[in-house]
């Protein structure tokens, strides 16, 4: 593997013309996965999760393997903390390490960006339930534990990344599907009967903004109406979202995102089993949305990556390949024709 020979991009640090996926993948095989992710995506490949194995490969419980001092186990609920690591905790540790295993293998010699993900302190914070079997959003003490746990415990993995793959640069992408959620008080109770009050922006901020820390982040949403302003107070690198979801009322914050150095993660090829169009069909609305906000289209390929809408668990192993391959082949159109 190696970097794409069209050079580096001035504003991202990413290659002109970058796709990834967004993490998920179907099936349940480590290396086909690594296989498939870095085979599709030469020059910019992310760390596949496979939550079709189980409690604990799911992305909240791959999170909750990384936290330091924190633990919790499975409950028909949910997942809820408990005293200590237990087999559900163990187990998530366990295909996490066989991921990197794999991904090891399928990276010798790579030099270049390389995703990984998490979930962010937020989505963490609704998914989690505490003791007593509600959620500990509704815990301040307990969010301030969740921030300070995931961020000491993704320190160690991001660590441990570039020990095993050392010409990586690596991109932490933080998933906050809640995060919409959180600030407008609709995440529900454990009765499901009323909401969560919405937590203060100030408070929601500092808390990615602890996580965040000094890496190179991008925070992953695939909910409508993505905080773009807020994210990059917080400190993001890079925003990805559902293309498809934007209204005329996010378009002036895209704007001011990407004109201020903010890289756009663009999901635009459907997540689930669908028929794709042509690759310079799938990136039209990217090029339309640089015309009507004055851009230079110049600056596309510097300026956005190209990604499924959302993760691709639910997509059968085919469409995901295929899914892939478009991502990349849509890339590729936007460097080649941004007009």
């Amino acid at each position: 593997m190696s970097e794409k020979s069209s050079g580096v991009s001035d504003q991202s640090g990413l290659p002109r013309g970058a796709a990834t996926g967004v993490g998920s993948l179907p099936g349940g095989d480590a290396r086909e996965a690594a296989k498939t992710v870095t085979g599709s995506f030469e020059d910019f490949p992310h760390l596949p999760e496979l939550p079709a194995r189980g409690p604990g490969a799911d992305m909240i419980g791959r999170t909750i393997g990384l936290l330091v001092e924190m633990y919790a186990h499975v409950e028909p609920s949910g997942w809820r903390v408990g005293d200590r690591p237990g087999r559900d905790t163990r187990r998530a540790r366990s295909w996490l390490g066989e991921d990197l295993d794999a991904l090891e293998e399928f990276t010798q010699g790579y030099e270049g960006p390389l995703k990984v993900q998490a979930v962010g302190p937020w989505t963490l914070a609704a998914a989690l339930e505490l003791r007593n079997g509600e959620s500990a959003l509704g815990d301040p003490g307990a969010c301030r534990d969740i921030a300070d746990s995931l961020a000491e415990g993704l320190r160690g993995h991001l660590a441990e990344v570039r020990r095993r793959i050392p010409g990586a640069r690596v991109v932490l992408q933080l998933d906050e599907p809640s995060l919409t959620a959180v600030l407008r008080g609709r995440v529900r109770t454990a009765s499901g009967y009323r909401t969560h009050r919405a937590v203060d922006r100030q408070l929601v901020e500092a808390g990615l903004r602890e996580v965040i820390g000094g890496e190179s982040v991008v925070v992953h949403s695939c909910a409508p109406d993505v905080p773009v302003a807020l994210l990059r107070r917080a400190g993001a690198a890079g925003i990805s979202l559902d293309f498809g979801l934007l209204t005329e009322r996010d378009e002036e914050a895209i704007g001011e995102a990407v004109e201020g150095g903010t890289t756009l993660f663009a999901g635009v090829v459907p997540s689930t089993d669908t028929g794709l169009s042509d690759p310079a069909g799938s990136v039209m609305g990217v090029r339309t949305l640089w015309r009507r906000l004055g851009l230079n289209p110049g600056t596309l390929s510097d300026s956005v990556v190209i990604t499924p809408t959302c993760g691709l668990a639910g997509a059968s192993p085919a469409y995901a390949r295929a899914a892939l391959a478009h991502c990349a082949r849509a890339a590729r159109s936007l460097a080649d024709h941004p007009e």
